[in-house]
């Protein structure tokens, strides 16, 4: 049951970074080129490009999980990293009625929170036998 939990949200959140974030990360600021009209940021493509590949490698993950667990670890982690980050630039961004902010923080947080719940355990290994 919990592998297939794991491969579900493997999958889910393989889409969520692969295909949301590439099309409105990646592809609407460069298509369109966004980067350049003031107020938008240049750096948002780059840091999007990272998630896409992130998004890819996870559903690829979502086959057999547990030789990816070092990504899965990655994925959960960065995400609950982006979260706290989040967090601060809610309570930052909350006078200018940013919300936003706020829902990415929440989303980031539940992505890792589950990952790390889900994640393959360890393999534990057999102890040498004795000669």
């Amino acid at each position: 049951m919990r592998d297939r939990a794991l491969r579900v949200w493997l999958v889910l959140v393989g889409l969520i970074f692969a295909g949301v974030t590439g099309y409105y990360g990646i592809f609407g600021d460069l298509w369109h080129a966004a980067w350049r009209l003031p107020g938008h940021n240049e750096v948002t493509a780059m840091f999007a490009s990272v998630y896409v590949t992130l998004g890819i490698f996870l559903l690829l993950a979502a086959r057999n999980p547990a030789p990816y667990r070092l990504l899965i670890a990655f994925a959960a982690w960065s995400s609950l990293a982006h979260a706290a980050v989040m967090a601060v630039q809610a309570a930052q961004a909350a006078a200018h009625a940013r919300s936003d902010f706020l829902w990415a923080t929440l989303l980031f947080a539940v992505i890792g929170a589950v990952l790390l719940l889900l994640a393959p355990r360890r393999a534990v290994r057999a102890a040498p036998a004795a000669a």
